[in-house]
């Protein structure tokens, strides 16, 4: 449904206390998701995700699984706002449009409003996902006797700006805002089209909980797919320091490919979707339901 009318700062709101609960609830599935992403980087060794998960149990105790988590949630103050709202706001004015003339919008079109929003939403974010993954990644360095790198998101956010530079904020944004497109795409486009798919052909009996669940299911498959050799490559290259393994997305893509195969692309691919799947249903469920609260229409 079309909410243009709707104010947009309580939407902004509502969208950021939405995926600050559902980034909380997941965190730790994507700290796991990321480990086995740099876990191996240029060698041929492979570890799964119950491996990883009791590396991490084993040295960091359950602590070791929120490492990174206050640079995510600030992160997801601007970027899920500015992509939910984006894409509502691209999508009422074509729906508006003379052209349209009020009818729904095809699949196609609503990806590439899905995709384009991700895109701004990420080039704005991009400073906190960097903190992020470097944290995450962190997290190892502890777990091998290491001293880590930063020892919160503040001393990471300065040291990056004085090592590498305003630009070093921005490292690995080509394959970060890749990702943001392709993951936006899926995310947002399958779950409007198939929610109300589920809704008009009263497969859930309404726009209830049983829509939104169903609806977050088929987008967070759709968005894994699509967005997990992108975000592989993502992850590689923000994790580098200023003398780096990859000279660019490029290079950190044929390179993987060549020492670890293509199905190195979709390493983390079960935790990934097993984080974005939760994470859709418990963002979904509350956004839809914290505007019903807030008297606003369904997404």
């Amino acid at each position: 449904m079309v909410t243009g009318e709707a104010p947009t700062q309580k939407r902004i709101l509502l969208a950021s206390l939405s995926a600050m609960v559902a980034e909380s609830v997941t965190f730790p599935i994507d700290l796991t998701k990321t480990r086995m992403q740099l876990h191996g980087s240029g060698s041929a060794h492979r570890v799964g995700a119950i491996e990883v998960v009791s590396e991490i149990m084993r040295q960091e105790g359950v602590m070791g699984f929120y490492k990174g988590l206050s640079p995510a949630i600030i992160r997801h103050m601007f970027y899920t706002p500015i992509r939910i709202i984006g894409y509502e706001n691209l999508k009422g004015l074509i729906v508006r449009s003379e052209a349209n003339n009020g009818e729904s919008l095809p699949l196609a079109t609503k990806a590439l409003l899905g995709g384009i929003s991700g895109v701004i939403a990420q080039v704005v974010a991009s400073p906190a996902d960097l903190v992020k993954v470097r944290m995450q990644a962190d997290g190892r360095l502890v777990s091998q006797g290491l001293t880590p790198r930063y020892s919160g998101p503040v001393e990471a956010f300065t040291r990056i700006l004085q090592s590498e530079g305003v630009k070093g904020l921005w490292k690995g944004v080509v394959p970060n805002i890749q990702r943001a497109f392709l993951v936006n795409m899926g995310e947002l486009a399958c779950y409007d089209h198939a929610k109300h798919f589920v809704i008009e052909r009263k497969i859930s009996g309404g726009d209830n909980i049983y829509a939104h669940t169903l609806a977050s299911i088929m987008s967070g498959l759709a968005s894994t797919t699509l967005s997990c050799p992108a975000d592989v490559v993502k992850t590689r290259m923000m994790n580098q320091g200023e003398k780096g393994v990859y000279r660019s997305s490029y290079d950190c893509l044929v390179k993987t490919v060549r020492f670890e195969g293509v199905r190195a692309l979709w390493k983390g691919f079960l935790p990934t979707w097993g984080r974005l799947g939760p994470w859709q249903f418990v963002f979904w469920v509350s956004y839809e339901k914290f505007r019903q609260l807030a008297g606003l229409s369904s997404f």
